[in-house]
């Protein structure tokens, strides 16, 4: 296999800009294409035609996979949960390289199925793909595989539907980059009470661990006319609770002349009619603004949790992350937050084990963890990416010292986060009620502003239901509560 920066990536890439309006109109007309060679599949095989979609990573993969599940149902495709599927379609994450052998080790499974089953349609999308390497290893290593496109060409998911039903052989369709943002196409959300928004796409921040400027690009934002008024036929469609999406929320509407900033999109948002809680990730330390924090103190509808992603608790080593921040102005930011709004849940990102990170450094952010007093983290060992800048910095520490850190790092969140989900205890609260329990169907787990989870007895009626609950039993991470 070619190394990374051996591909010709433009071998591979198309790089076009659409016009949203005219482009909205012509995947809509795709669509029903699609749904024709669809119905037509359905007469051959005597049973409609079946997909699954299986999604990898973040909140914005998760909401790019209901806007292809969206395109898929409504071309007449069952959507189904085996990946026995007709169609199986892999929507993919590429922030940590056990991600990419994750969809390796599934796609050897999926060959053999095709096997036996030679029309079956197998396709990759999502950030893993942006990588010219990924793709030459698929030529090369799953040549099985139908389709391979990419993040910034989502939405002519339709049209690329109608070329898997149409064409045969690899379609290979992953773009560099692109400036459209076109979101009015069908989307099959995962809860109807509940939405993610994407305001924006992209980032600039290119911190020397991430891939992901160069996979999901540049920023881009959308224009809040454009979201307000996806906002507005949401909360008309029954959605209660709103998440906003981006790379970097805090930078949202740079670029856009005239725009408005994030803390004013937030105030727009909050008048929408219908929605009771608003939720956005993930918010960069160095943007958020004293702006940000006196609106969300202000407000009776932004959720009371807010994800900080630290990163380090060394300044050594976040100025080699390329954080633009150091621990002091952060731990300064936290405790603006926590002034503004002693109620409100902090959670966090942490790496353990970024090369030419020393013990020493891991002790300062095992102190911050203790200083920031999150009610949860998540802890991840440093996974190198190639094409990062990182990807080329020697480790100073052996496997088992960074082990040994990633455990002291860990027992430090655990330790803060019973300590700081206590504070709810006996207290009756408001839930929005999600789904069944998963482990005991006579009980229903919901979420509180401040995104700690709830279990307690009820059943499938309650679901997108706001109740007052007791919390009766503190067990860490979650409650046992009590209808009031």
């Amino acid at each position: 296999m070619h190394a990374f920066r051996d591909v010709d990536y433009d071998r591979y890439t198309i790089t076009k800009e659409y016009d949203p309006e005219v482009e909205t109109v012509r995947q809509r007309d795709m669509i029903e294409r699609a749904a024709s060679l669809a119905k037509e599949r359905e007469e051959k095989l005597g049973r409609r035609m079946s997909a699954c979609v299986v999604t990898f990573g973040c909140q914005m993969n998760a909401r790019d996979s209901e806007k292809i599940s969206g395109v898929l149902i409504s071309s007449g495709i069952e959507l189904v949960d085996d990946e026995n599927a007709d169609i199986v379609i892999y929507n993919t994450c590429t922030v940590r390289d056990n991600a990419n052998q994750r969809v390796y080790g599934r796609l050897g499974n999926l060959g053999v199925m095709k096997k036996k089953h030679p029309d079956k349609k197998i396709v990759l999308c999502g950030c893993m793909v942006q990588e010219a390497a990924v793709i030459e290893k698929i030529r090369q290593t799953y040549p099985f595989v139908d389709m391979i496109f990419g993040t910034h060409n989502i939405y002519k998911f339709p049209e690329l539907l109608v070329r898997l039903l149409e064409e045969d052989g690899m379609i290979v369709d992953v773009w560099k980059k692109t400036d459209s943002v076109v979101e009015n196409l069908p989307t099959l959300r995962k809860y109807p009470f509940k939405s993610g928004v994407n305001i924006m796409f992209g980032c600039d921040n290119f911190c020397s661990y991430c891939i992901v400027p160069y996979v999901r690009g540049r920023e881009r934002s959308r224009k809040s006319s454009e979201i307000l008024e996806e906002v507005r036929r949401l909360a008309d469609s029954g959605v209660s609770e709103v998440m906003l999406l981006g790379q970097n929320v805090n930078s949202y509407g740079r670029g856009l002349e005239g725009e408005l900033n994030f803390p004013g999109l937030l105030r727009e948002v909050e008048k929408t009619e219908g929605i009771r809680r608003i939720r956005f990730m993930t918010s960069h330390p160095k943007d958020l603004s004293d702006e940000l924090i006196e609106v969300m103190a202000e407000s009776s509808k932004i959720c009371s949790h807010l994800h900080l992603p630290v990163q380090s608790g060394s300044s050594r080593v976040l100025e080699m992350m390329n954080r633009k921040y150091t621990r002091e102005s952060y731990l300064k930011l936290v405790s603006k937050l926590r002034a503004a709004m002693p109620e409100l849940s902090i959670t966090t990102d942490i790496i353990v084990g970024f090369p030419g990170e020393e013990p020493a450094d891991i002790d300062e952010t095992v102190s911050l963890v203790h200083e920031a007093a999150y009610d949860n983290a998540f802890t991840f060992i440093y996974s190198k990416r190639a094409g990062t800048p990182a990807s080329n910095y020697e480790s100073k520490m052996s496997e088992e010292e960074i082990g040994e850190g990633f455990n002291r790092v860990l027992a430090a969140v655990q330790e803060e986060a019973r300590k700081n989900v206590s504070r709810f205890a006996g207290r009756t609260m408001e839930v929005l009620v999600e789904d069944v329990n998963d482990k005991d169907k006579e009980y229903v787990t919901g979420r509180l502003s401040g995104n700690v989870l709830v279990h307690f007895k009820g059943d499938a009626s309650l679901i997108g239901s706001y109740l007052q609950v007791k919390l009766c039993e503190n067990k860490g991470f979650y409650y046992i509560g009590e209808r009031v």
